[in-house]
């Protein structure tokens, strides 16, 4: 299995010791040693004779005994009965796609899969291929050759390969890819015999060359680049395009020049030597930062592996008669069914994404290409029906003939994706189960993205394409690492650059958008934001942006780093500074595919709130009820904290009282809007939690003050004031506090406080009963950190006693029960004697996770992040419930409790609640509801709906 980290990846830097090393290992003979004795009747015979020798060259070294192998190569369209095109595990998303389109008669050029088995026994075997796999490979070139009708290095009649990623789940971007391989000094004369173009075999050799070197080599990208724009500027010309044969040869002498400084060695003109490199590099990309931190952002398994392709070569970049591009059936960014993409002529497929040239819309293809236009829409249709979901494909046009390169389906925006999934069940494409399954919850958080507000005053400064949707502001910076650095320090940044590329991955995630002045609607910047849910804008081509010097001009306006601006990513706009924004609104088929969810899920979904504006914003997004409403939020409010701190001051229980006298109105009307909002519902309370040092000042602001006050002789009272504060903060210390004086500990060592809460919640459930705004509330009264069963009976009679005073005194009578929160492990060990007077369990499950671990979770933030990294642990326990210990704890205790109390309810209401993973643990166990933060309530919906379908822990479309 592949490790979580590359041990020996290919340095990005140009590092000589590692190339030289590579070099020693896979040194082949050349093409053109090998080919001196041989006439043009055996040269196929020297071909193989040349790939067997470059093949035990690179097995030099090992010569431990080889390991039992299966079949680790497949031809596209072979072993049609194993149905290739269901075989991601094995073949990858682009191998089994590819192979499946062979099948079905889509235009594909030839060429075969190396297996992701291949690539973890890579990672298992030191780095090597087994012996029978290098032969599978040789053999798989002869097959191509026989379907090409070329030969592999051959001088006249030259086979060149691409050789590309393919994992089983889509990482645009994320691993290598090379172009042309099998170009050398030799073959680049056939090519050009062959195909009477000088510019076009000169334009794939300098291609070939510059990912070789970067990709295989290490080399960093940016320095071909220099050399490339350096000939541009001197010839002043702006476009690759009109770069002429002469200059192309002079680059291609700067390129070889480049390697040779870096490695040490000559570019390597053995096309068999040049595949094993190139197919290793595409191994080794799998565990490249870029493909490493992607996984980790969305949920995919470090062992799968990638498949590497290798495909017959087509030519976008043969003159104005050729073109590449890549589209989606559907428009990925709004869900509109119309033809979506874009495509440049004369160009080959890097340039498209990487942003160089601004390609056009796919439509001119309609009136440059008629014939191949009409064809590529049948076929795209074709392949959406087949797949029955919207597909991204490439496709190459070769002198008029086009070819697929590729289909998978399509990242879009989750706006688009919730419309596709309904207009599909309306067209009869897909049910609404799979409509349901379409979509990852954690996916629905984009919509609730805020909007840039219409009646705002603007400064536009630019405007490119609207490449992703939504609005953010941010400080300007210019770096992918700025871009971490300054997120991590708190701040929110906009990232600009002349245009993303794959190594840009952390910097993109950290950023609240992208902006780039390169690239279109299919660029990597567009695509990987559309992916992430970060608004971009993309293809501002009138910003000049100046990355080293941390700037951007755009007409008289200078943006430096630390500058604000703001994008929106539905029309294009980049604004100055920030701009107000408002809440989304939600479209009709959001509320449509929501109400599909709720038809299918078992588990209720309620909040976290704790005032009125919070519940209403829940319910707005579907909440059916509070599973947690924290009460001692509510004392930090400017005018209640006096009063809190009175309290906490006070030296006897008359004192208290006098300042719970004081506090009582106001949570009392704070519960009488919740209630009022929640009509009806039912409302979880839970009684004061957090220790009462928590209320008080900091100790050094105090100790600051009272030197002030001293240094200005003011009024000795004022002076012990503050000491008596400074006094009992240093009382209230804990060495643990998260363990200490806390919860229902509070209650029972100063029950008024209780009793006060108490009133406080039934006589607001009482007027609201009285009254006619609302219907009666259904009041859930929670005791927290109850560890033993006479805990929870002491705090329950406080609230029982209180209840039935203010409910004789008001005549009305208050639907209520009374529960505890389980996040004690000793509360989970005995919830069968808890259950006896507990009417309700809701598990906290971050405390729980925390005591049961055995991490603080204010300082566990310093060993979590290596424990992740490390694979210690899977996923960090506070975003995740731990299945296999805490949730061992709450199934128990949901077992315990309703063995001795079958009508029991049991849910959560910790930060879990509005997990995907953990929904589908607590559906899995039994529990009636999860309580989830208002944002995370359709996610929650979601999440639930999937897991009555049966949808496991880990997919991704």
């Amino acid at each position: 299995m592949p490790p979580k980290k590359a041990k020996k990846s290919p340095a990005k830097k140009g590092a000589t010791s590692k190339t030289a090393k590579v070099k020693k290992i896979r040194k082949a003979p050349s093409a053109t040693t090998a080919d001196k004795p041989a006439k043009k009747a055996g040269k196929r015979k020297v071909m193989t004779k040349v790939a067997t020798q470059s093949v035990a060259k690179t097995r030099k070294a090992a010569v431990k005994a080889e390991p039992a192998v299966g079949k680790m190569v497949y031809y596209f369209g072979d072993g049609k009965a194993d149905g290739n095109g269901n075989m991601k595990d094995l073949l990858g998303g682009k191998g089994s796609g590819l192979a499946e389109m062979t099948n079905t008669g889509v235009p594909v050029p030839p060429g075969f899969t190396i297996t992701t088995d291949a690539c973890r026994l890579f990672y298992e075997n030191g780095m090597k291929i087994p012996k029978k796999t290098e032969e599978e490979i040789v053999n798989h070139i002869g097959k191509l050759e026989k379907s090409t009708g070329m030969r592999f290095g051959d001088k006249t009649n030259p086979l060149l390969v691409s050789v590309r990623s393919g994992a089983k789940y889509s990482m645009p971007g994320m691993m290598d890819t090379i172009l042309n391989l099998g170009l050398n000094d030799e073959t680049l004369a056939g090519l050009i015999k062959k195909t009477e173009n000088d510019r076009f075999a000169y334009d794939s050799y300098r291609r070939f060359i510059q990912m070789f070197g970067n990709v295989v080599l290490g080399i960093d990208k940016s320095q071909f680049e220099d050399i490339l724009e350096t000939r541009k500027k001197k010839q002043r010309i702006k476009l690759d395009t009109e770069l002429t044969v002469e200059d192309l040869k002079y680059i291609i002498k700067k390129y070889k020049a480049l390697i040779s400084e870096k490695s040490g060695e000559e570019f390597p003109q053995d096309p068999m030597e040049q595949l094993i490199n190139a197919r290793d590099a595409v191994f080794k990309s799998w565990n490249n930062p870029r493909a490493i931190t992607y996984r980790h952002l969305n949920n995919i398994p470090s062992d799968l592996g990638t498949a590497v392709n290798v495909q017959a070569m087509v030519f976008g970049n043969m003159g104005e008669t050729s073109a590449t591009g890549v589209g989606f059936t559907r428009n990925p960014s709004t869900g509109e069914k119309e033809f979506y993409g874009e495509y440049l002529t004369n160009a080959q497929g890097e340039d498209v994404v990487a942003g160089i040239r601004t390609p056009k819309h796919i439509s001119n293809l309609a009136k440059e290409m008629p014939k191949v236009y009409k064809q590529l829409r049948d076929i795209t249709q074709k392949l959406e029906k087949h797949y029955r979901d919207v597909q991204d494909f490439e496709f190459t046009i070769q002198e008029g003939k086009l070819y697929l390169l590729q289909t998978r389906s399509g990242k879009r925006t989750t706006a688009s994706a919730v419309k596709i999934a309904v207009d599909m069940v309306k067209e009869g494409l897909i049910n609404k189960k799979e409509a349901l399954m379409r979509i990852e919850p954690t996916q629905l958080d984009q919509l609730l993205h805020p909007m840039i507000d219409p009646s705002a005053n603007v400064n536009i400064l630019s405007k490119g394409l609207a490449a992703s949707p939504g609005a953010a502001s941010g400080m300007a910076v210019f770096t992918a690492d700025d871009a971490v650095r300054f997120a991590e320090a708190g701040n929110k940044v906009i990232l600009v650059r002349h245009e993303t590329n794959p190594d840009d991955i952390h910097g993109m995630n950290a950023a609240e958008g992208i902006l780039t002045s390169r690239g279109g609607m299919t660029s990597h910047a567009a695509v990987v934001a559309r992916g992430m849910g970060k608004c971009c804008v993309a293809g501002a081509e009138d910003i000049k942006v100046y990355e080293v010097d941390k700037k951007m001009i755009i007409g008289g306006t200078v943006v430096k780093e630390g500058d604000a601006i703001t994008l929106n990513g539905s029309t294009g706009e980049v604004m100055a500074g920030q701009v107000a924004t408002i809440a989304p609104t939600l479209s009709g088929e959001f509320a449509v595919f929501m109400k599909w969810a709720d038809e299918v899920r078992r588990l209720k979904i309620r909040t976290n709130a704790d005032t009125p504006a919070d519940a209403a914003q829940a319910l707005e997004f579907g909440a059916e009820g509070i599973g947690l409403c924290r009460t001692e939020h509510m004392f930090f409010a400017p005018e209640r904290i006096p009063i809190v701190q009175e309290m906490i001051l006070a030296t006897d229980e008359i004192a208290r009282r006098e300042a719970l006298d004081k506090l009582m109105p106001f949570q009392k009307n704070d519960f009488k809007g919740i209630f009022e909002v929640m009509d009806g519902r039912p409302v979880t309370i839970r009684t004061i939690d957090p220790p009462l040092h928590e209320f008080l000042p900091d100790k050094n602001v105090i100790i600051e003050e009272i030197a002030k006050l001293k240094s200005r002789e003011v009024w000795e009272d004022e002076i012990k004031a503050r000491e008596r504060i400074l006094a009992r903060i240093d009382e209230l210390k804990e060495f643990n506090p998260m363990l200490g004086h806390r919860g229902c500990r509070l209650g029972i060592t100063y029950p008024e406080i209780t009793e006060m809460q108490a009133r406080a919640i039934f006589t607001a459930a009482c007027e609201v009963a009285r009254g006619r705004k609302a219907k009666a509330p259904v009041v859930e009264i929670m005791i927290p950190l109850v560890g033993s069963l006479n805990e929870l009976r002491h705090q329950k009679e406080v609230v029982i006693r209180v209840a039935e005073e203010v409910m004789k005194k008001q005549k009305v009578e208050v639907q209520y029960l009374i529960g505890t929160m389980i996040e004690v492990p000793r509360g989970a060990i005995t919830a069968d004697e808890i259950a006896t007077e507990a009417e309700f369990f809701s598990f906290g499950t971050n405390d729980l996770t925390q005591m049961t671990y055995g991490f603080s979770r204010d300082d566990s933030g310093k060993f979590l992040k290596v424990y992740l990294d490390k694979g210690i642990l899977e996923k960090d326990p506070f975003v995740t419930l731990d299945t296999t210990g805490v949730g061992y704890l709450i199934t128990i205790a949901a077992e315990k409790g309703k063995k001795t109390r079958s009508d029991l309810k049991v849910g959560i209401c910790g930060e879990h609640g509005g997990d995907p993973d953990s929904i589908h643990f607590c559906h899995s166990i039994g529990l009636d509801y999860v309580s989830a933060s208002p944002f995370r309530i359709p996610i929650a919906r979601l999440a639930a709906a999937q897991a009555a379908l049966g949808k496991s822990d880990y997919t991704q479309k």
